[in-house]
């Protein structure tokens, strides 16, 4: 007669569980990767207040009072100029591209007008595609700059006094005057959703052959690696297509996102994006064994690519290893393309990098998937 529970069934159980658990290195892995992997991302690359933001400079005169702001702008820590010296046309293609997120403009009669006392000003244009990454920087200018011009004049004593008098700081907002998240958050929201389904699914559609035990009559037919690849794939642009219309009719229905630049710019970035996806999906189902092998290896790709493409956080406000490890991301790219032309209203050649850099994307990833079809399926 058996008892209720017996010390020695469950000893062994517990001995065929622990078994288990070693042979499936993947889930092992996982158990041990993820915390470590969202300790590190949450205690040294996320930072929701970013620092030495880059910034251009505008300026036909560089005089003492100029050079004074600037340095004193530097030295909130908030401002790094890494173009002192550049034309205003050339700001504009730097702010469009995204390259720096302020353009600083001083004018010409700057330096007359101060020692005139006639109310200069300079003017501030901020990337505020997203509004908490210009926030910070914003909030700190008109007394920085105005204490640093007064200290300049030798009126250092009144500063207190003075600084509004003394200069105006005009600030403008571009592309999101407003600070309206949604037009942050909606644009990415599209990459991110594309790369939660394509990836899963294209990674579960291999390994739900082999679970099942039907691959042998896949590898039986007379196709090649390629033409399985593409089989397994290409489906999937059907459902990813049906995302791209619901969330790009979401947003200018329900959200009101403006749609500043071409339609065919977008859809043809939204295309080589999805096609790194799968492509990286079926170079998961190479690896994976099971579903569940494949889901967990989805989710460790998702959870870092989520966290360092900026957009949960500020992507200029993380350490320099963690934007480094943020560029090998097929999402970072799509992000900066997406807000681009749909915010900015770029052209094809201002994200000529993003397309360049997705397309790199789409090559690499479809020659390591028929390499390693070839090596663990043929």
């Amino acid at each position: 007669m058996k008892t209720f529970l017996s010390l020695g069934r469950l000893a062994t159980l517990l001995r065929k569980e622990s078994i288990q658990m070693r042979r499936d290195r993947v889930t092992f892995a996982m158990m041990l990767g993820v915390p470590l992997l969202q300790l590190l991302l949450f205690g040294f690359a996320i930072n929701t207040d970013p620092k030495e933001l880059p910034a251009a400079l505008v300026a036909p005169t560089q005089d003492r009072f100029t050079r004074a702001m600037v340095t004193a702008l530097e030295l909130t820590g908030y401002y790094r100029f890494v173009a002192p010296v550049t034309s205003a046309a050339e700001a504009e293609a730097m702010i469009a591209r995204g390259d720096v997120a302020f353009v600083v403009t001083v004018p010409s009669d700057f330096g007359r007008r101060v020692e005139r006392g006639d109310h200069p000003q300079i003017l501030i244009e901020a990337d505020a595609t997203d509004p908490s990454v210009a926030s910070g920087a914003i909030s700190t200018l008109g007394t920085v700059a105005a204490e640093a011009l007064l200290r300049e004049t030798g009126a250092e004593a009144e500063a207190a006094l003075q600084a509004e008098s003394q200069l105006a700081v005009v600030v403008h907002r571009r592309y999101n005057p407003e600070g309206i998240t949604q037009y942050n958050i909606v644009p990415g929201l599209l990459g991110v959703i594309l790369q939660l389904t394509m990836v899963m699914m294209t990674a579960m559609a291999l390994t739900r052959e082999i679970e099942r035990g039907t691959m042998e009559n896949l590898l039986s037919m007379p196709a090649t690696p390629l033409e399985i690849m593409l089989g397994k794939v290409l489906p999937y642009f059907v459902v990813g297509a049906v995302q791209v219309a619901v969330v790009l009719l979401a947003a200018r229905g329900l959200f009101a996102v403006p749609f500043v630049g071409a339609l065919g710019v977008i859809l043809a970035g939204i295309f080589i994006f999805v096609l790194s996806l799968v492509l990286l999906g079926y170079l998961i189902s190479t690896v994976a064994r099971t579903q569940m092998q494949a889901m967990q290896l989805t989710f460790f790709f998702f959870l870092p690519s989520l966290m360092l493409s900026g957009f949960m956080f500020p992507y200029r406000g993380m350490p320099g290893w963690a934007q480094a490890l943020g560029e090998i991301f097929p999402l970072t790219h799509f992000l900066r393309l997406i807000r681009s032309v749909m915010l900015k209203g770029a052209d094809a050649g201002t994200v000529a990098g993003s397309f360049l850099a997705l397309s790199a994307f789409v090559l690499v990833l479809a020659a390591v998937a028929l390499l390693r079809f070839r090596r663990t399926l043929d």
